[in-house]
């Protein structure tokens, strides 16, 4: 009998980490019903970053909120309170590219993420970790910022729009009536290095996946050059930060209220003990939907992988799709081969999740 950890990501848009792990370790019973199976499903700070706290850290409390969605329609979400006192927050949940159709480039914004985050404050959190990705917005952080106590202003003294358009219009910040983050801190859980500008920047690189075009990229790439040379001057060369072009620039905005930036995969695999879990273990499976050259940076499957070399056990993958070479794994399957097309496998994320189990069963 083997023992064999569970640990994926969530397939973005198709299934979550918790159903993900459950349908492989569906698929790995059909072949080897004798082996003892741990699931641990991970998340790296974007989607699915609060079930993975929720579901493993016994006690943890969810506290329903309604807030402003991307573009202001009002959205019924959740933060997270542990029992240690530390307040989760997640942007997907609340400013998400998932809870906006269609796409609003220029116009989405994170006031609702704001708005979570000061509801964890008026509950009295001791920390908060600020969960990234998963953005529909390109607008800095500022309508979190915004609702924080930030003041963004235009030539007549009057707070500009919420999103990267009214970025646009902005001639003044004042930053001098944000509120304190809690005594134990805030960290930014994230699984991007990307800079806020440039060619490898929040417009350049997210702005497409937003539903900008070329000409709205260079707009959006423009407004966030202008948020960035008006901050107070101590503050502009965060712009230049790892992380701050993270969740179309909300990382810049959070490094600028004062919140450090933090590993999300690793600080969320610390938290439900998977390095516990995996000693001993015969093997790790892990995953995401596309494994790509991103997925080296930090993100779960990488940490996952990190941590089973670290513990002398072998590591499998499995994606939705795989374009970059997975090297640290053993084994990997690609659900677009298994299932005759990437098209096929995103249809049935679950039965094609259900069949590499089973083909690593086999195999492994």
């Amino acid at each position: 009998m083997s023992r064999v950890v569970i640990a994926p990501d969530s397939f973005k848009g198709t299934a979550s980490a918790a159903d993900a792990a459950a349908a492989l370790a569906a698929g790995w019973r059909t072949v080897r019903p004798a082996d003892e199976l741990e699931l641990r499903p991970m998340a790296d700070g974007g989607e699915g970053t609060m079930d993975a706290f929720a579901s493993a850290v016994r006690g943890a409390r969810r506290v329903p909120i309604r807030v402003r969605g991307p573009v202001s329609a009002p959205v019924d979400t959740a933060w997270l309170l542990l029992p240690d006192g530390t307040g989760v927050v997640e942007l997907a949940a609340t400013s998400g590219i998932t809870l906006l159709d269609p796409l609003a480039p220029l116009d989405a914004h994170t006031a609702g993420f704001g708005e979570a985050i000061a509801a964890a404050l008026d509950a009295g959190v001791e920390r908060l970790l600020l969960a990234l990705g998963g953005s529909a917005s390109s607008d800095g952080g500022v309508g979190a910022l915004a609702v924080l106590g930030g003041r963004f202003l235009d030539t007549a003294d009057r707070p500009v729009p919420l999103g990267n358009r009214g970025l646009g219009m902005l001639a003044r910040v004042d930053l001098s009536g944000l509120r304190p983050w809690p005594a134990g801190g805030a960290v930014i859980l994230g699984d991007v290095t990307n800079l806020l500008l440039g060619e490898l920047g929040a417009a350049a690189v997210f702005g497409p996946q937003k539903g900008a075009d070329a000409a709205t990229v260079d707009v959006l790439e423009e407004n966030l050059a202008r948020l960035a040379g008006l901050m107070p001057a101590p503050l502009s060369p965060l712009a230049g930060a790892p992380g701050a072009g993270a969740a179309g620039g909300t990382g810049f905005g959070l490094l600028a209220w004062g919140a450090e930036m933090g590993g999300g995969a690793s600080l969320v695999a610390q938290a439900v003990g998977l390095g516990e879990a995996i000693a001993g273990a015969d093997l790790v499976i892990t995953g995401e939907g596309r494994f790509d050259g991103q997925s080296e940076a930090g993100k779960a499957p990488t940490v996952v992988a990190g941590l089973a070399r670290d513990a002398g056990v072998p590591a499998a993958l499995v994606a939705g799709a795989i374009a970059a070479e997975p090297r640290g794994f053993t084994a990997s399957v690609a659900l677009a081969d298994l299932a005759g097309g990437g098209a096929a496998a995103m249809a049935e994320p679950l039965r094609w999740l259900e069949a590499a189990g089973a083909e690593l069963a086999r195999t492994s």
